[in-house]
C-alpha cells in the first residue's frame, strides 16, 4: 500500500486486466554430431556459410559424418536457428602451444584438428608514446592464427602471414588476424573481450597474469598434442561430466538455460551405435516435455518390410522417422551423394512453421536440394510403411521429392500426428512461460479471473490463425479456474488449478471424394 504523509497530488500506476502471452519459437533446432573442428559448447549459427566458419566442411577422416549435410539441408529448406552440438569423445586432448614464454594458445574444442593450427604473436600495429615517455611504443599485441583443413602428412605447417612469399602452396582455410589486443582488463581491447566468443580457431591465455610485458617481437608455432578419442559412444552423445571430460557437451548441455527455446532435435546419423543414440535423443525430448525429436532411417535397409521404428527403434508421441535417405549435391565437391533426410525435414518444419503456422502438418512440401532418393517408395510400399509410423519421401512425376507423411511414432491415435503433438507443445509452454508472473500472487477470485482471461486470448488469437478445429470460440476450447477445479485443500496449499481444453485441427491426411453416376429420371 502507498503512503500518504505530504499534501499533495498522487499518481499512481496499477495494474489490471490480462497480461499478453506470447507465442515462444518453435522452429529452433538442435543437431548433435561430429564436426571437423570447433567448440564443444553449443553454439548457434544462422546460415551454412556461418556454420563453416565455426565447425569446418564436409570431412570424412574414418567414416562419413553427416553434421554438415544436416546443416546444409536444414538452411537450404528454410531453416534459420541452428544450436550445433559438437560431440567429441572423453579422451580427445586440445592442442597448444606456449608463445614468448607468457601466452599459451589452445585450440577452442579438442581434437586432432588443433594440430594443424599455426599461431603468430608479435607487438601491434599502433604505437603511441606512453605517459612519462618520449619513444613511440606499441600499445598491444598482435595474433594472427591459420588453420589447414587438410595437410601433407609428416609436413611441418609454414607462415603464410610472410609477405614475401605469399603464394606458397597450400594456402590455409581460414585466418584471424587479432590487432592491438590489450592486457588491461579495463580495456575495451582486452585479449578475453575480443578473442572470446568471437574466435573460430583460438583461445589465448596468459601464464602470468602479473606480468604485463608486450612482446618486441614475433614468435610463431604449431600447435601440438591434440588428439581425436580412439572411438564416440553414446555417452558421449548424452555428455555428461565425468571421467576425462570436464565440459557439458550433447544432450547434458542443451537441458542448461540459455539453450531453452530449442524445440527441435536431431542427431544425424551416427553408424556405430544409432539406435543407442535414438533412444537417447527421444528420452531427451520426453525428459525436456517440451522438445520433439526428428529420426532417421538407416542408408542399408532396402526392403521395406524391415522397416518398424516402433518395435525396433522406438515408440514415442515426441518423435518422428523418416525414410528413405535423400540424393544430393555434396556442398563441398558437387558430387552426387546420398545423406539422411533429418536434416532437411526439420528445415522443411522450420519453412512450415514460418509460412503456415505449426499446426500446419509438414508434409506435402518439396524437399529442396534433393536430387533424388535412396530407394523410390509407391503407393502399395506405403500402405505397409504409414501404420508404422514411417513418414516416406516421394518423388512424383511432375511435383518433385516431397515429404509424404505426417505421423509420430506414438500408438495413442490422440497423438498420431506430429503437427497435434508440436501444436500443444507450442501452447503448453506458452502459456507456462507467459504465466510465470501468477506465482506468489494472492489466490483469490481475482487472480483466477485474469488467469482466465490472460489464457483465453491467447488461445483466441491461435482458433483466429487457425490453429484449432470449431466453428465458434467455444467449440474451439473452453477455460475452467474456479473454486470448481480447486478444492478448499488445494486453496490452503496454495495450489492454483487451471483447467483448459483444446480441440486441435488435425491433418486431412485421407482425402475421399464419392462420384457416382447420376442418370435424369422422366418428369411426370
Amino acid at each position: 500500500m502507498p503512503e500518504y504523509l505530504t499534501p499533495g497530488v498522487y499518481i499512481e500506476e496499477i495494474e489490471r486486466g490480462p497480461r499478453p502471452i506470447e507465442g515462444v519459437p518453435t522452429s529452433t533446432a538442435a543437431f548433435l554430431g561430429e564436426t571437423e573442428r570447433g567448440p564443444i559448447s553449443p553454439r548457434m549459427v544462422t546460415s551454412y556459410i556461418e556454420y563453416k566458419r565455426w565447425f569446418g566442411d564436409v570431412f570424412r577422416p574414418q567414416r562419413d559424418r553427416y553434421m554438415p549435410y544436416a546443416a546444409s539441408g536444414f538452411f537450404e529448406n528454410g531453416g534459420k536457428r541452428l544450436y550445433v552440438c559438437r560431440i567429441v569423445g572423453d579422451d580427445a586432448t586440445t592442442a597448444s602451444a606456449v608463445l614468448h614464454d607468457n601466452f599459451r594458445v589452445s585450440a577452442v574444442g579438442a581434437g586432432a584438428w588443433g594440430k594443424r593450427v599455426f599461431a603468430k604473436i608479435g607487438k601491434g600495429t599502433t604505437e603511441a608514446v606512453p605517459p612519462g615517455g618520449t619513444e613511440k611504443k606499441s600499445i598491444g599485441l598482435r595474433l594472427r592464427v591459420a588453420y589447414w583443413a587438410s595437410y601433407p602428412e609428416g609436413a611441418p605447417l609454414f607462415d603464410p602471414f610472410v609477405a614475401s612469399d605469399p603464394v606458397k602452396m597450400p594456402r590455409p582455410t581460414l585466418t584471424e588476424d587479432w590487432d592491438d589486443l590489450s592486457l588491461d582488463p579495463k580495456s575495451p581491447d582486452y585479449y578475453e573481450k575480443r578473442l572470446t566468443g568471437n574466435s573460430a580457431l583460438v583461445e589465448l591465455i596468459r601464464i602470468d597474469e602479473t606480468n604485463g610485458t608486450l612482446p618486441e617481437d614475433d614468435q610463431s608455432a604449431t600447435l601440438e598434442n591434440g588428439e581425436d578419442a580412439p572411438e564416440i559412444d553414446v555417452a558421449d552423445y548424452v555428455g555428461e561430466p565425468a571421467g576425462n571430460r570436464q565440459t557439458a557437451q550433447g544432450l547434458f548441455a542443451l537441458t542448461m538455460d540459455p539453450y531453452r527455446d530449442v524445440a527441435l532435435v536431431h542427431a544425424p546419423f551416427f553408424a556405430p551405435a544409432q539406435d543407442l543414440v535414438t533412444k537417447a535423443v527421444v528420452s531427451h525430448c520426453e525428459n525436456m516435455r517440451f522438445r520433439f525429436a526428428v529420426i532417421d532411417s538407416d542408408l542399408t535397409t532396402s526392403n521395406y518390410n524391415d522397416v518398424d521404428p516402433r518395435t525396433k527403434v522406438v515408440e514415442s508421441q515426441y518423435a518422428a522417422f523418416y525414410y528413405p535417405w535423400l540424393q544430393v549435391a555434396d556442398p563441398q565437391s558437387g558430387a552426387l551423394k546420398y545423406v539422411p533426410p533429418g536434416g532437411s525435414a526439420l528445415g522443411v518444419y522450420a519453412r512450415t512453421d514460418v509460412e503456415r503456422g505449426v499446426f500446419k502438418a509438414p508434409a506435402n512440401e518439396t524437399v529442396r536440394g534433393a536430387v533424388g532418393l535412396r530407394f523410390d517408395i509407391n503407393d502399395r510400399m506405403q500402405e505397409t510403411l504409414n501404420p508404422r509410423g514411417v513418414n516416406v519421401i516421394r518423388a512424383f512425376p511432375g511435383r518433385g521429392i516431397r515429404i509424404w507423411g505426417a505421423r509420430t511414432l506414438s500408438s495413442n491415435g490422440l497423438w498420431k500426428y506430429v503437427s497435434v503433438r508440436r501444436l500443444f507443445i507450442f501452447l503448453e509452454r506458452s502459456i507456462y512461460e507467459g504465466t510465470q508472473w501468477v506465482v506468489f500472487e494472492p489466490n483469490d477470485d481475482r487472480l483466477w479471473a485474469r488467469v482466465t482471461d490472460t489464457v483465453r486470448l491467447f488461445l483466441r488469437t491461435q482458433w483466429r490463425n487457425g490453429a484449432l478445429f470449431g466453428r465458434v470460440e467455444k467449440e474451439a476450447f473452453f477455460i475452467t479456474c474456479d473454486r470448481t477445479t480447486m478444492t478448499q485443500d488445494d486453496i490452503l496449499n496454495g495450489r492454483l488449478i487451471c483447467e483448459i481444453g483444446i480441440a486441435p485441427v488435425r491433418p486431412a491426411e485421407f482425402v475421399v471424394f464419392r462420384i457416382f453416376q447420376h442418370t435424369a429420371e422422366a418428369q411426370r
